[in-house]
């Protein structure tokens, strides 16, 4: 013999990782674990769940790099620490993007994780990604984006299609006892505006990107012309909170110039910095000094504030919400998906 036989699955994935620059290795003496130096380790087929397969274990470990970033390939199980109080919303945002990415393709039984967090999964339902005001949700999002950049794409999405297509080609000649090859449901069809079909109640005349332009509906998401009655696509948004998001004070400028007229500056020059002839909000590293809220306080992220939000330059009070640079911003801070 010359040649051995692998779950086709299996090969999808053991490709996969090595396209990301992961080399997959088998042992009983772990779980799944990633050394930081490009090997993955993955428990033997007898220490897995009747439900699992080396497939979708390697899934759940691509998607944890997508939660933890490109810099978790240099860090031993991606730089998690699975005794540390971050460490059921990481996991819950690992299983988020995992709901989402199935999703497009027919396969969350099939890829359906193990281990205690089953149970989290098994409470998820219809658009996961609605509660910005949990963290798990936002690094979800952030992982979403990233899958479409390198070193994730095109490898990611490639061999998701793989996988469904085997799935779709098995699933016909599933048997009694059910195996997983009968839970496939077919790939939903995109959106008519050719996103991803979303799983929110929803619609395109009730999405927060939904604009008016010269007596036609448009999405800023999709830029493009849409029909009120649609249903919601992925990037849906119901509605847009101030209190949850701080974006335009975080990311929407480098620096916002006031005028000396501004009534700003004598009522706030706490928060008033000159940079050479020209005055500007002080900053507090990468957001406007005057924002507060934003920390992680019992799994939920603590309302943005704007302290001085009566006394605001004109800049600030010219934002427009749901305008094209709030959806730039709330980008910028993985907020809102697509790029």
């Amino acid at each position: 013999m010359t040649r051995r036989y692998i779950d086709p699955l299996a090969q999808v994935w053991l490709g996969a990782a090595r396209r990301l620059g992961l080399e997959v290795a088998r042992s009983a003496d772990t779980y799944a674990s990633t050394d930081g130096r490009g090997r993955l380790t993955i428990a033997i087929d007898a220490d897995l769940d009747a439900d699992d397969s080396l497939a979708q274990m390697i899934f759940h470990e691509i998607c944890h790099s997508l939660v933890e970033g490109e810099d978790s390939f240099k860090a031993p199980d991606w730089g998690m620490d699975n005794t540390g109080p971050d460490h059921d919303w990481r996991e819950h945002a690992c299983l988020r993007t995992q709901w989402v990415l199935t999703g497009r393709y027919g396969l969350r039984h099939l890829f359906a994780p193990t281990t205690d967090f089953r149970a989290f999964w098994n409470t998820l339902s219809g658009d996961v990604l609605a509660d910005r005001t949990d963290p798990s949700v936002q690094r979800a999002i952030t992982a979403l984006r990233r899958s479409d950049k390198a070193p994730w794409a095109p490898a990611l999405h490639e061999a998701l299609v793989a996988s469904a297509q085997i799935a779709a080609a098995a699933h016909p000649f599933a048997t009694d006892p059910a195996p997983l090859w009968a839970t496939i449901d077919p790939p939903r069809p995109p959106h008519p505006t050719g996103l991803p079909a979303g799983e929110s109640t929803g619609t395109c005349g009730t999405c927060a990107w939904r604009h008016d332009q010269r007596g036609a509906a448009r999405c800023r998401q999709a830029n493009a012309k849409i029909d009120p009655a649609w249903p919601a696509c992925e990037r849906y948004e119901a509605a847009l909170d101030c209190l949850t998001c701080g974006a335009c004070c975080r990311e929407a400028y480098q620096a916002v110039d006031v005028a000396a007229r501004d009534p700003f500056v004598a009522k706030q020059p706490a928060y008033i910095t000159k940079r050479g002839t020209q005055l500007q909000v002080l900053r507090d590293g990468d957001r406007c000094a005057a924002l507060k809220g934003g920390a992680i306080v019992d799994a939920k992220i603590t309302p943005y504030a704007c302290v001085i939000y009566d006394d605001r330059p004109k800049t600030c009070r010219e934002f427009t919400l749901g305008s094209a640079n709030c959806l730039i911003a709330r980008r910028r801070v993985n907020l809102s998906l697509g790029s």
